[in-house]
């Protein structure tokens, strides 16, 4: 019986992560569905769905000599496939503010509570060592819409908080 996992690996960035895992996943006979991979700081990691007739620990073992060759620390999670499913994200949001901590507690909390979903969420360390500045780009839905997504924001630009909301558009149809 086939089934989905989510690979979870992360390790230090070099060359070839991505090839080996994708050659050592083939031989296996997996079907690889959605992925993200990223490169953060100077570490690696990537969620990767897996469509594969191997069970959660059979399918860590055979991966275990590739990890162990690349230094990645590898997990497997059961998961619904659900491929085909996309919510498509209709606001973008970006933040700046001077570094410290709290910042995206404080904007993702502002949005849950007025029920907007985030679909992605990237942030960055800009500026100078002794002058750090946080920047968050998120992309989600609004149920509530665009008017409330930056009244709910307002109180963080009041405190001096750079923020931008914008639609976006996703040329569906």
């Amino acid at each position: 019986m086939e089934k989905w996992y989510m690979l979870t690996v992360v390790g230090a960035d070099r060359p070839g992560i991505v090839a080996r895992l994708a050659r050592e996943l083939f031989a296996l006979g997996a079907n690889l569905g959605e992925a993200s991979m990223l490169r953060l700081g100077g570490n690696f990691t990537i969620m990767l769905m897996v469509h594969t007739d191997l069970d959660a620990r059979a399918l860590e073992a055979r991966l275990a000599p590739a990890s162990a060759d690349l230094n990645l620390r590898l997990h497997v999670d059961p998961i619904e496939g659900r491929l085909h499913q996309h919510v498509q994200p209709e606001v973008r949001i970006r933040v700046h503010e001077a570094d410290r901590a709290g910042i995206v507690a404080e904007v993702s909390e502002a949005l849950a509570d007025i029920g907007f979903n985030i679909l992605a969420l990237d942030t960055d360390v800009a500026g100078a060592d002794d002058a750090p500045w946080y920047v968050i780009q998120i992309e989600g839905v609004a149920p509530s819409g665009l008017e409330a997504v930056a009244a709910a924001l307002e109180p963080l630009r009041g405190r001096g908080v750079e923020l931008g909301v914008e639609a976006i558009d996703t040329m569906v149809g």
